[in-house]
């Protein structure tokens, strides 16, 4: 991902962008929106040097290299008062599961509780660290929300998105049947057991488009990827958004999943 750095200014908090690989790598849009976001509740962006978070390692067993990658991190943010990531996913593994790889070890487990204190969901750092109560952003659009597993049963996210897409001009937030349940991604597990992600897919697919929907928005890129591989797949209309994108007024690319079927044209 292309460097980003606000002017510094003193008497604001440094906070770390740590982009995923899957907004590095497919979604950049995502990154600048975060980054356009953490600038309005009064903070400097920076973004170091980084690379994966080490949950595909640490899923896999893989314990050496998830502890290397999370090493990797822990130095390259080590300057910034806060690290704010746009998912649920790659934070739970900073947050949840970067001190567990050093248990027991008296060098490294302090360094590793002292990051993933500073680390945050990027919704949630906006309301419940910088009290963000609302955005200045326009999407005539009618929207449904799911809840991405690990950004909710790991971090608690729920309401701090709906608290603030409630405040976009022109967005009808509609509630999905089912918001909370999975939607088969679930990282290397729709790899592993493609029939079953199929299938759980398809249910939340079908769910929002019960809702009435043009829209389904959401904090984690890779359940968004599945879902909007689905939506195509069935020749649906609804377009599938980061909440970010929607919340820093960014809209101006194609929705997820569209691009790409447009370079194939």
């Amino acid at each position: 991902m292309t460097h980003f750095a606000s002017s510094p200014t003193p008497d604001r908090p440094r906070v770390g962008l740590f982009a995923t690989c899957l907004v590095d790598l497919t979604r950049p849009s995502v990154g600048f929106a975060a980054a356009k976001l953490i600038e309005a509740s009064g903070c400097e962006v920076v973004v170091p040097s980084q690379t994966c978070c080490g949950q595909p390692a640490f899923n896999s067993g893989d314990n050496e290299t998830a502890r290397a990658l999370a090493l990797q991190a822990i130095d390259a943010f080590r300057d910034c008062d806060y690290v704010v990531i746009p998912s649920g996913s790659c934070g739970g593994q900073f947050i949840k599961h970067a001190p567990e790889l050093f248990e027991g070890d008296p060098n490294l487990f302090g360094a590793a509780q002292a990051f993933a204190d500073k680390c945050h969901e990027l919704i949630s750092f906006l309301v419940d660290v910088r009290g963000m109560t609302s955005v200045k952003s326009r999407c005539a659009q009618r929207a449904t929300y799911h809840d991405s597993c690990s950004g909710l049963r790991e971090l608690g996210v729920k309401t701090q998105p709906r608290e603030l897409l409630k405040s976009v001009e022109g967005l009808t937030l509609v509630e999905m049947q089912d918001a909370e349940t999975c939607c088969g991604f679930g990282g290397l597990f729709c790899v592993k057991y493609p029939d079953v992600s199929d299938a759980i897919v398809s249910v939340k697919v079908g769910n929002i488009e019960a809702s009435g929907a043009d829209l389904v928005l959401g904090g984690d890129l890779g359940c968004l990827m599945n879902i909007a591989g689905k939506l195509s797949r069935e020749g649906k209309a609804v377009g599938a958004r980061h909440v970010a994108e929607v919340l820093a007024d960014m809209l101006d690319d194609p929705p997820i999943g569209e691009a790409r079927e447009g370079k194939r044209s």
